[in-house]
């Protein structure tokens, strides 16, 4: 069971079931625990391989026992994501945590991920579960409709799910419509039908500040 301790703090009941997080992410807990670490980012031996070709680099601490673990991360802002048996994808630095219904792996991404200084791949969930993801400031969920595409400037990109595709457009990003852009410019666009999440504040990436 996921649930929010106020918007920063991800608190999960464990009744011998297992939770997969962000190593070093784990504040408080009480109750029975047992903690191992791995190498996070996808399971088993192609795991590893597909993380050491495509850097997508994910440390994650498995936690399993009877109690409540209390999960954060620089104060950052959390959101909770329910899959039911489709695909969310995530950059690796804003995935927390992940329930012992999910399954994580990385997938390639195209120029996508390039632009945005993350290689060329990010990180996949899927199954039946929660996943909780993380946003420098409260998350923005925005709806992708087969009419209505959405731009996003790839600095602030965090997460996707739904039947969407998705291409890098270069020529021009946010700032430059402004005057105030330099470097390379591009977005991201969506097409199709789901969910894109935006966060409030823009990583730097291989074109510089977006």
């Amino acid at each position: 069971m996921f649930r929010l301790q106020g918007s920063k703090t991800l608190a999960v009941d464990l009744t011998g079931d297992v939770v997969k997080a962000k190593n070093g992410s784990m504040v408080a807990y009480d109750g029975r625990m047992s903690f191992k670490k791995l190498s996070g980012g996808g399971e088993g031996l192609r795991g590893m391989v597909t993380r050491r070709l495509t850097g997508e680099q994910m440390t994650v601490m498995e936690v399993s026992g009877q109690g409540t673990c209390y999960f954060a991360d620089r104060a950052s802002e959390i959101s909770l994501v329910s899959l039911h048996g489709d695909k969310l994808y995530v950059e690796a630095s804003n995935l927390l945590a992940t329930d012992s219904g999910l399954r994580t792996g990385t997938t390639f991404t195209g120029l996508r991920g390039g632009a945005s200084g993350n290689g060329l791949f990010t990180t996949t969930v899927e199954g039946t579960g929660q996943a909780a993801i993380m946003s420098d400031g409260e998350a923005l969920v925005l709806r992708v409709t087969p009419q209505y595409p959405l731009m996003v400037d790839p600095g602030a990109y965090i997460a996707h799910q739904g039947n969407l595709r998705q291409q890098l457009q270069s020529g021009v990003n946010f700032r430059t419509l402004m005057g105030e852009g330099s470097g390379e410019a591009f977005q991201m666009r969506f097409e199709g039908d789901g969910l894109v999440y935006v966060q409030p504040s823009e990583r730097n990436t291989v074109g510089g500040d977006v």
